[in-house]
C-alpha cells in the first residue's frame, strides 16, 4: 500500500481539510482586522462629534457680534 486511502470519498477530504483550515485562519485575522477598522471608525466619529459641539459653541458665541 502507498499509504493512502483507497475511499475516494477520504482521499477528496484528506486534500480539502487543510484549505478549510486556511480558510478559518483567514477568516479570523479578516475579524481581527475589520474590528480594528470598526474602533478607529467609532474614534473618529468621536472627534467629529466634539468637532462639531465646538464649532456650535464658537457659532453662538461669534453670532451676537
Amino acid at each position: 500500500m502507498s499509504g493512502e486511502p483507497n475511499n475516494v470519498v477520504l482521499q477528496v477530504q484528506l486534500r480539502i481539510d487543510p484549505k478549510t483550515d486556511l480558510i478559518v485562519e483567514n477568516m479570523h485575522c479578516l475579524k481581527v482586522g475589520m474590528t480594528a477598522v470598526e474602533e478607529g471608525l467609532a474614534a473618529l466619529n468621536r472627534r467629529v462629534d466634539r468637532l462639531d459641539r465646538i464649532e456650535r459653541r464658537l457659532g453662538r458665541v461669534a453670532a451676537p457680534h
